[in-house]
């Protein structure tokens, strides 16, 4: 029995090449990998004497002969493939342990050039590995340092199982379609995203609790992109707590979209991947503790209990005090979350936040770069839905009305506008002095949803500045805003009824801002 060793990644590649060598098996190995081994003193062969043929190009071609594919690909028991060895003295290649150079890694480094990431296409580890995988009924393809104990303890046996044989047969094309795709993908223009074909390369980072129920699975996969580099909750590092769930995953991306959108620091409280809470301030000059006081009396402390926190700045001491010892607006107890993510801790605060409980989820991620969008995948029934993210936050505003807005509510309707692109249409919130005060999501239409936010902020809407994710259809939803107290109105525009809109807004001396944008979030 032979196998052939060419790894780029070397983790545990001595061990196993001992193993096969305990079970009697002869080695053939390449570049760095054979030395690797020979300095262990174990046997093994350079494939250029094994092939007769030496590396040429720089190593571009080493393995690319028919006595290293005629081993790996013949057919055993097959009468024409068995004389055709035979005739050519071509020995048979069992198993290949093969995995490709770090391609995303490369060109993901500051100021990679085209030529250096070429030279991280790997042609020779690819075509072996599907070699070895489309003949995996005689061959073995290992493609994982993961999988060397199982293969050996395997092959100490009577027989590998062809089921076995299939699994490491699938890993090893998923193994080669992952690099192929991340190569396409750094080839392809940023302005073309929709090709023809789609492929997506990802790699399993945990298997979850379970999935949005207990009763289904879930597992959690980072993209690996290379005009992506990894950023928000695919980089996310876990400190401290239970293991993610599915709808973990989903709230905390959610929470840290939020704040991701704002330059100032910011303090959001999500529940069922919707703000409960949200405050934030022009500048730096108010600490997070302070926000996330005032975001949670002012905000809808009820559903932020049990939810998700997040912030775009570094948590210090103070702001884990105020997590961990701040009670419920109401008056009742400590208030209870399932996570805390920001972009990282001060080590104070990581220890004292760790003593609030010990399921307490701490997580940290790196907020990335918000200009840059990141393709969105939504399956439906026998389909994929694919987009770009929305990373448009509008800084100019249109107003149509009489009336102007102040200074002030300037800065709301900034505030305000994020806030509405974060939660579920259709979307309407009231803000007041960056701070949310009332949230209407996910109503079939959007007067629903400003009952719900006049509900909820009550007289503390009077001078409030309420923002809706798209256009206002009837004018009865600048009416009930209105009516609650609100200022201002900001939305998308475009409707045929904004002239009723804006004579609404007129009547009732308040301002309405229009934007040309929309933000649906279904």
């Amino acid at each position: 029995m032979r196998a052939i060793l060419a790894v780029y990644d070397k983790r545990g590649i001595v061990d196993f090449a001992k193993g096969l060598s305990d079970l009697g098996w002869d080695l053939v190995g390449t570049g760095g990998t054979a030395r690797a081994i020979a300095e262990a003193g174990l046997p093994i062969v350079e494939v250029a004497s094994y092939t007769g043929s030496a590396e040429m190009l720089g190593g571009r071609v080493k393995t690319l002969h028919p006595k290293v594919h005629g081993g790996i690909l013949y057919r055993r028991g097959h009468e024409s493939d068995e004389a055709e060895v035979v005739r050519y003295e071509v020995p048979s290649i069992d198993l290949v342990a093969s995995n490709l150079y770090p391609f995303i890694e490369t060109v993901n480094k500051v100021d990679a050039e085209l030529a250096e990431a070429l030279e991280q296409i790997d042609i020779g580890g690819p075509t072996m590995i599907r070699a070895a995988a489309k003949n995996h009924p005689w061959v073995l393809p290992v493609v994982s340092p993961d999988d060397y104990p199982l293969v050996l303890k395997a092959l100490s046996e009577v027989d590998v199982s062809q089921n076995l044989r299939r699994r490491l047969a699938a890993k090893a094309f998923r193994h080669v379609a992952h690099y192929d795709t991340a190569v396409a993908e750094y080839l392809s223009a940023r302005d073309e995203p929709f090709s023809e074909q789609f492929t997506i390369a990802a790699t399993r980072l945990e298997h979850l609790r379970y999935g949005e129920n207990p009763h289904q699975q879930g597992a959690f996969y980072r993209l690996d992109s290379v005009l992506n580099p990894e950023a928000g909750i695919g980089g996310f590092k876990q400190h401290h707590g239970k293991a993610m769930s599915y709808v973990n995953v989903l709230d905390a991306d959610a929470a840290f979209n939020v704040v991701a959108d704002f330059e100032g620091a910011a303090v959001a409280i999500i529940k069922h991947t919707n703000p409960a809470c949200f405050a934030t301030a022009e500048g730096d000059a108010v600490s997070l503790s302070m926000l996330y006081e005032r975001g949670l009396r002012e905000g809808d402390h009820l559903s932020a209990y049990g939810g998700i926190v997040a912030t775009n700045k570094v948590v210090d001491l103070e702001f884990a005090e105020a997590l961990r010892d701040v009670r419920s607006p109401d008056g009742g107890g400590r208030m209870f979350y399932e996570i805390v993510i920001a972009p990282d801790y001060d080590e104070d605060a990581l220890e004292h936040l760790k003593k609030k409980s010990k399921d307490l989820r701490i997580l940290s991620a790196p907020l990335g770069d918000p200009r840059y969008p990141h393709p969105e995948i939504r399956s439906v029934r026998g389909g994929l839905l694919l987009q770009d993210s929305d990373v448009s936050v509008e800084t100019r505003f249109e107003i149509v009305s009489k009336r102007k807005p102040s200074e002030a509510e300037g800065f709301d309707i900034h505030v305000g506008w994020v806030i509405s692109k974060h939660v579920k249409s259709n979307a309407v919130v009231f803000v007041k002095d960056g701070v949310l005060i009332g949230m209407g999501a996910g109503q079939p239409n959007r007067v629903g949803s400003a009952k719900l936010c006049a509900e909820q902020a009550g007289k503390r809407a009077k001078g409030a500045v309420a923002a809706t994710d798209a256009l206002i259809p009837f004018p009865d939803t600048v009416e009930v805003c209105a009516d609650a107290g609100c200022s201002t109105v900001v939305h998308t525009g475009g409707s045929i009824r904004d002239d009723e809109s804006i004579a609404a807004a007129n009547e009732r001396e308040i301002s309405l801002v229009v934007t040309g944008v929309r933000h649906f979030r279904h």
